[in-house]
């Protein structure tokens, strides 16, 4: 197999034992989600376990693709302190030794061999568990691993494209329609969009924030109050402001400049994922930046604009690709330092630059133009 090439796909037996191993955020475990789904479809009887961190977790813990969900502890493989890493390695051990126990016929390894501490636990995670098949992407350092499927580098393909790459090489696949995340994965079953007529003012929703990850990934608040301005003057649109318990704040600082008008709402702060899921399966577009309720927006069929500055939007954009005009990435592609995150086999640099002109010199303009041409396409033309 040449250093490119897709390995020969690997049938296994009809009751196989599989576990997949994906670290870390809910938006990376909602990306793995077509993954398990090729998986279950091909094989319908084997156990498929899945060995996520804590807080991803809890995203799935109603997942109908899984058999058994496992976590992780983050401080196994974060960067703590000496004291709290062997704390969590301590813990880890005690789950292991259960994992080993099920004697895994195959073990994915879903995430980038990127960080030299992320090799190191999943190079003896591989051999504690001691599976005759090892899968995982392959960016010269996966020589651990039994098959290896080949890593281009974050971007070349998205993270999507590279999970159901682990897929195939076990003769798992789905076509390109059934290929995006969907929140029937999740078990959301009576989570479903329905569109408003045409003759009713949109309901947007706006995300001004990222997540705790990396808080370099937000557009300016001030881009968000003139776009909200804009949207309700040229299509009298209901604003509705979502995000998580630690964006409830910045929801309300933007609610609070707008004045605190009757067409703009927060529903930001005390949602659960699938509380903020029914929020946004009820909007005509949602417009937010790099994030899980971007991505929870695509997988809920709703029309997304997703605004991008440092991190990649080739790996981690928003997927779609059945219905491709759903979705729209705004990003500034003169700057040759973007993207600063996740680039080529590197992290980057999570917390951007102190000027952050990708993102702070982006105006409202392009955003404006995709807003007026997705709403459009939904048959909602401006009021007079």
């Amino acid at each position: 197999m040449g250093p490119h090439s897709a390995p020969e796909p690997i049938q296994l037996s009809t009751h196989a034992r599989i576990l997949v191993i994906r670290v870390g955020d809910m938006g990376d475990a909602l990306l793995a989600t077509p993954l398990l789904r090729a998986l279950r479809t091909r094989y319908p009887s084997a156990r498929i376990d899945l060995l996520a961190s804590e807080n991803a977790a809890s995203l799935l813990i109603e997942c109908p693709l899984v058999d058994a969900l496992y976590t992780l502890p983050r401080s196994a493989a974060g960067k703590n302190t000496s004291m709290e890493r062997l704390a969590g390695l301590a813990e880890s051990a005690w789950r292991v030794a259960g994992l080993r126990a099920t004697r895994y016929d195959a073990v994915i390894f879903a995430n980038h061999l990127t960080l030299p501490s992320g090799r190191r636990w999943r190079r003896a995670l591989a051999a504690a568990l001691g599976a005759p098949l090892t899968v995982g992407l392959d960016n010269g350092r996966g020589d651990f691993l039994r098959i290896r499927v080949p890593d281009e580098g974050f971007g070349a393909r998205h993270e999507v494209d590279y999970a159901l790459a682990l897929a195939a090489s076990l003769d798992a696949t789905l076509p390109m329609s059934e290929r995006a995340p969907r929140l029937t994965d999740l078990g959301w079953n009576s989570v479903r969009r329905e569109k408003a007529p045409p003759c009713e003012p949109p309901h947007v929703a706006l995300h001004p924030g990222s997540g705790a990850y990396s808080l370099a990934r937000r557009w300016p608040a001030e881009r968000y109050i003139q776009l909200a301005r804009a949207l309700r003057l040229e299509f009298s649109a209901h604003v509705t402001l979502v995000g998580g318990p630690e964006e409830s704040g910045l929801a309300a600082s933007i609610i609070d400049a707008l004045g605190a008008p009757a067409w703009a709402t927060s529903a930001a702060g005390a949602t659960s994922p699938r509380q903020l899921a029914e929020t946004l399966v009820g909007a005509s577009l949602f417009v937010g930046n790099d994030s899980l309720p971007m991505h929870l927006a695509t997988a809920a069929g709703v029309p997304v604009i997703a605004i991008f500055g440092p991190s990649n939007a080739r790996a981690w954009g928003p997927y779609a690709p059945g219905e491709p005009e759903r979705v729209t990435v705004i990003r500034r592609a003169d700057l040759p330092c973007s993207p600063c995150i996740y680039r080529g086999h590197e992290l980057g640099t999570p917390q951007g630059c102190p000027p952050r002109s990708c993102l702070t010199e982006l105006e409202i303009g392009p955003v404006l133009l995709a807003t007026r041409r997705l709403l459009r396409r939904t048959r909602m033309e401006p009021h007079a």
